[in-house]
């Protein structure tokens, strides 16, 4: 299935960001407070996408006062859920073939978890997962307490060629990369370097980018929203007609922000909500979570 016929699937297409934060946040959404599982634990032992999972925090560092922010140090709950959506066998962009066990996929924002990454990463071909710097070695610690048990075919070849020695993968045998990204700081310019193993690989690019619960800040809206553009004008700038996908997935908290936000967005995306009947029922309206799709506008719209 085509990115056309996709859309197509998905209903209207999003056409005034007022509007739909005003219908989201007239839902009979339950309040989830700040939406972490829970924020003194030092560890969380978790089942996603029918895997055990024993996931190391930081309520420390969350209530440290780092600059730069320190929400990335533990699990929030739209997390697991978004993971179990995205690495179900009935999730709409496996289903039609929109994503596979070729796909390159690259994660904003991913925390101190790799929830995502590790639900995911078994489904396509390689996985990128990128936070700030802070979030590093949790990071790759959780990884590493958490083997994959099942990887996508890859040709030895083609796994060797994306192991270098600063970008070696997050744990053995595994397709899941981390990089150190942060969208306000970092050159994005830079990206496609970052991810080559020699001069000769073709530029990388991605079938899709994503973040989950990484809009809470409005002063953090358009850094965001300008990193999720550049990462997918890669694919624009490369020439594939396949354009690349961006999934946002979000708790519904604060109505200023969430419009920022989607004002931003839509002035760079095209933007559709994800239906209820694309969703598990964890995700679906009156929730209190939401996820939109978005594909880069082209440069006359």
């Amino acid at each position: 299935m085509t990115r056309v016929e996709l859309i197509t699937d998905l209903g209207d297409e999003i056409g005034d960001p007022e509007e739909e934060t005003f219908l989201l946040f007239s839902q009979d959404n339950p309040s989830q407070n700040l939406g972490c599982v829970d924020s003194d634990a030092p560890s969380l032992q978790l089942t996603v996408a029918g895997r055990n999972l024993l996931i190391q925090q930081s309520p420390s560092l969350l209530k440290s006062v780092r600059p730069g922010g320190t929400t990335g140090a533990v699990v929030w709950k739209i997390s697991p859920l978004f993971a179990e959506w995205m690495a179900s066998p009935a999730n709409v962009f496996f289903n039609r073939s929109i994503l596979g066990p070729e796909s390159n996929v690259l994660e904003l924002g991913c925390g101190i978890s790799g929830l995502v990454a590790l639900a995911l990463g078994p489904n396509v071909g390689r996985y990128i997962a990128t936070d700030q710097n802070y979030i590093m070695k949790l990071l790759k610690q959780n990884l590493d307490r958490n083997p994959l048990t099942r990887k996508p075919p890859m040709s030895r070849k083609t796994r060797d060629k994306h192991i270098t020695a600063d970008r070696a993968p997050a744990c053995a045998a595994s397709n899941i990369e981390v990089l150190p990204l942060d969208w306000e700081l970092s050159a994005l310019s830079s990206l496609p370097t970052l991810l080559k193993s020699n001069d000769r690989d073709p530029m990388v690019t991605f079938d899709a980018v994503m973040a989950c619960d990484c809009i809470y800040n409005e002063a953090l809206v358009e850094p965001f929203v300008q990193a999720c553009a550049e990462i997918c004008r890669l694919r624009t700038d490369s020439g594939s007609s396949d354009a690349t996908i961006c999934i946002v997935a979000q708790q519904l908290r604060s109505p200023l922000v969430f419009e920022a936000w989607l004002i931003s967005f839509y002035n760079l995306f095209r933007v559709w909500r994800l239906p209820d009947d694309m969703l598990t029922d964890d995700l679906k309206s009156n929730s209190s979570y939401v996820v939109h799709l978005g594909l880069l506008r082209e440069v006359d719209e």
